[in-house]
């Protein structure tokens, strides 16, 4: 049985994500590489879900944070992470 009312939140929230996506390529100053980490993150989680693939070993420094980054989120919800990432983008926008 399908709850018309929690297909509207995730409706409502997935729009609102979407629209935080758009707005976060529209800051005037460059993130930190922590926070761009955490938007990284935050993301893939929500749109992909828990991180599976192996670790880039070597030199794939940049490759080696993200994947850690991602991979501190799993077991979280599409839906958790896209309202940390609106908030996230939210908090960056207002230090703008």
């Amino acid at each position: 049985m399908n709850n018309p009312g929690l297909r509207t939140i995730t409706m409502e929230i997935k729009e609102s994500f979407e629209a935080s996506v758009a707005k976060s390529k529209e800051l005037t100053q460059r993130p930190s590489n922590d926070e761009l980490l955490k938007l990284y993150a935050l993301y893939k989680q929500a749109t992909e879900g828990d991180n599976n693939g192996e670790r880039p070993g070597g030199f794939d420094f940049k490759g080696a944070a993200k994947h850690d980054a991602w991979d501190k989120l799993k077991g979280k919800s599409s839906e958790e992470c896209m309202t940390e990432y609106i908030a996230f983008v939210d908090e960056l926008h207002d230090k703008n």
